[in-house]
């Protein structure tokens, strides 16, 4: 059963940070290869130059990076809404999985968890926290809550005693 994850990256990073804890992406990859045999985890994210190294990086760990030109703000907040992409990526690779895994708790993507759930593709709707959109409600059975694999998830810095130096 060919599996794949849609991941709203900026719902995710924001979700979990809430919770006052950072989400290492590389367990976050393995765990969905291994716990659900994901073959392409597509992640969706603003452009932001200078950030080339990070999007690369999240290419080596498996992810299909798409990225969606951001724009600055009058008040210097940087804004790339990624939810036109992740759901036109999700109608576009239909017909190439069986099961789909929606990663974002934002109600946006009410319509394609209902789209998919009638065609019995919808595997899970993971959200980064407990305050995911109330519209998911009949769906709550597809609901995986980021912040209950904490323990295994969370990114943890490593000490590595030289001179107090860490390594990521």
């Amino acid at each position: 059963m060919k599996t794949f994850a849609f991941i709203d990256s900026q719902n995710l990073n924001l979700g979990v940070q809430s919770q006052g804890w950072k989400l290492d992406w590389r367990k976050f990859r393995q765990y969905l290869r291994n716990k659900y045999g994901i073959a392409e985890a597509y992640l969706f994210i603003g452009y932001k130059p200078g950030n080339e190294t990070l999007y690369t990086s999240l290419q080596k760990m498996g992810y299909i990076v798409i990225l969606k030109p951001t724009m600055e703000l009058p008040d210097k907040l940087v804004k790339g809404n990624v939810d036109a992409e992740l759901v036109l990526h999700t109608m576009i690779q239909f017909e190439n999985y069986k099961k789909a895994i929606i990663v974002s708790g934002d109600g946006d993507f009410f319509c394609l968890a209902e789209y998919l759930a009638q065609q019995n593709k919808l595997l899970h709707i993971f959200a980064p926290n407990k305050y995911y959109s109330r519209l998911f409600k009949p769906y709550s059975s597809f609901i995986v809550r980021m912040d209950q694999l904490k323990g295994s998830l969370e990114f943890i810095q490593k000490k590595t005693g030289i001179g107090g130096r860490s390594k990521p």
